[in-house]
Parts: C-alpha cells; structure tokens; sequence
C-alpha cells in the first residue's frame, strides 16, 4: 500500500499467476531481457545501511500489518525467504509513514526480542485482516497479545524498552534511505529497490530481486 493508493491488487496478482498459455512465449521472451535499474527496479545513489555480517548480502522486506497486499504477498515472500542460500540474510521491516504506524513496529520488533516471530507474524495479519480486529494501538495489542498466552507484564516491559524504542526509529530511517513510497517493497543489500509497483508485480518483483542478489555477490555492500 503506498502513500498514495497503491496500483497492485491481489485480485491482479491472482490473475497474472494464472495467465492462459497464450501468454506464456511474451511472459518468458520478457523474462529472457535483463532487469533495468530505473525501470525493474531502482539504484540508490547513496548506499543504505545494512546489518548483514560480512559475507552475507541482506534482503529486507517493508511491510504494514494493516497493508492488505502486505498480507496477500507474505505466503509467497515466506516461500521464497526460506529457499534463500546461506550468504543471503533475510530481515522484515515494519515501516512508519506517519507516527500513528508506530505501535505496530514495536510490536513486531517485541515478538522479535522474544523468540516469537516464526509464531505470531502470521497471527497478527489474521487477526487485522480476515477477523477485522483493531490492532492500531498499543492498548489494543496489549490486550491481543494477552489472549494469545504472551504474558503482558513482558510484553508491555519490552515494547516500552529503549531497544524496540530504537529498532523501531531505525526502521524508520532505513525506510526513508530507500525513499520508500508504498509497502510491500524489497531493498537489497543496501544498493537497490523494487516493489509490485516498480516490478509491475510482486511475483516479478521476487524474480528482480533473485537477480540482483547474484549482482550483489560481485559487489560487496558498503554503508555498513
């Protein structure tokens, strides 16, 4: 969802994936091309900082729990993050365009303190998206997170931490180094950027970034 309204809908995506057979030779002669910087996807003109160890080429998803193509696409980037090569580090980025998206990074990056990402992220886009629930503020979390066995005392001694306090404004500042305008959206290894919108699809947008991934591997990331 970008910050004006985003162009790729999952209704689209749905369709492009299961495009006839009459598609498929102007599908694969367009794949044949070389993705384009400025078309494909976009260069950064000053690298972006990455937290990857040495070695390792880093891929970070931006999302919004409350984006509904965030939602739709996150099955498919789970896929496509766990058949990654060992010097491929994958992170998640919950993005904040405006102060009132605060309370859902913090609580992505408490899940994260607390060993419970793997369990819970699913949970969270169910809750917002298929069973309606507000999950906008912190009360709002504190008592979504209490149903679900996390004890709250934790919960709320971490999301008001000075750690999450600080993963959750440096999110902010890595998305405004990718110039970020709409979510989801991939930055790789702090040199590129690509989205459904950039790629014309998120599943093309997968593809973009597999590319530059091995482009990546001949150029060592700077701005660490």
């Amino acid at each position: 969802m970008q910050r004006r309204e985003f162009s790729i809908s999952a209704a689209a995506l749905a369709a492009a994936a299961t495009a006839g057979l009459g598609t498929l030779p102007a599908l694969a002669q367009a794949q044949a091309k070389p993705f384009q910087s400025g078309t494909d996807y976009l260069t950064l003109d000053k690298p972006a900082a990455t937290e990857a160890p040495a070695g390792q080429i880093e891929v970070v998803e931006f999302f919004w729990y409350n984006c509904p193509h965030c939602n739709a696409f996150e099955p498919a980037f789970d896929a496509w993050a766990k058949r990654q090569a060992k010097d491929v580090s994958v992170r998640r980025v919950p993005i904040a365009f405006r102060p009132d998206f605060e309370p859902q990074q913090r609580l992505y990056y408490v899940l994260e303190a607390m060993g419970k990402v793997e369990e819970m992220h699913k949970k969270v886009f169910y809750a917002i998206h298929v069973e309606k629930q507000p999950l906008a503020t912190a009360e709002q979390i504190t008592a979504w997170v209490d149903k679900q066995g996390i004890p709250k005392a934790k919960f709320t001694e971490l999301y008001n931490s000075f750690s999450v306090a600080t993963k959750a404004r440096k999110a902010t500042q890595l998305q405004d180094a990718y110039a970020l305008d709409g979510v989801p959206a991939l930055g790789i290894n702090g040199r590129y950027f690509t989205s459904g919108t950039q790629a014309k699809t998120l599943e093309r947008a997968l593809q973009v970034t597999d590319a530059l991934i091995v482009q990546s591997r001949q150029t060592p990331a700077k701005g660490r």
